[in-house]
């Protein structure tokens, strides 16, 4: 009986994450091309992974290898037509440190910026966006798969690169 309720278990779970996970060809395309989606982050790999291994490595529950797992619900890059919004945790070297202790990791709002989408060579999206109007000049390129999965890189005049591994949903409509 309990094997059976192990079963159970898994395939539901199985289930509730992939259906949370990732969007319908026509969902993404629709949003793609609206430029009105939230990229999730679920992981993060820094440039420098070696050394973010070592650190982790002597903390209590330690990760092996250079990829860290993230809070689904919490890390995020919101694209609108004429914004973006990133909420983004940071994890590598950087060259120019804030004083202020709130502004660590990848956060801006940004309006003023240059959006390119391309299809990819066999099926998706690649986007590349350069911010203007923030102090670090952010410059990262989205790859998104039909199915809503996508992979962001992140470049920064002041940080070492870091990608985002992650799944597209649509913005929820905040007028209502």
């Amino acid at each position: 009986m309990s094997t059976l309720k192990t079963i159970f278990m898994g395939a539901w779970l199985c289930l509730a994450l992939q259906a949370n996970a990732q969007t319908d060809k026509a969902t993404t395309a629709k949003i793609v091309e609206a430029k009105n989606y939230t990229f999730v982050a679920t992981s993060a790999t820094p440039m420098n992974a070696q050394d973010i291994s070592r650190v982790m490595s002597k903390m209590p529950g330690a990760m092996q290898g250079g990829t860290i797992n993230l809070n689904e619900t919490y890390y995020q890059l919101k694209v609108t037509a004429d914004s973006i919004v990133s909420f983004l945790p940071y994890y590598g070297r950087a060259f120019n440190a804030s004083m202020n202790q709130t502004e660590g990791g990848v956060k801006f709002n940004s309006k003023k910026f240059e959006y390119k989408t391309t299809k990819g060579k066999k099926s998706g999206w690649n986007i590349t966006v350069n911010t203007k109007d923030t102090n670090e000049g952010y410059r990262f390129s989205l790859s998104i798969s039909e199915s809503g999965y996508a992979t962001l890189s992140l470049n920064s005049n002041n940080k070492q690169s870091i990608t985002y591994n992650g799944y597209l949903m649509e913005n929820k409509d905040e007028t209502k």
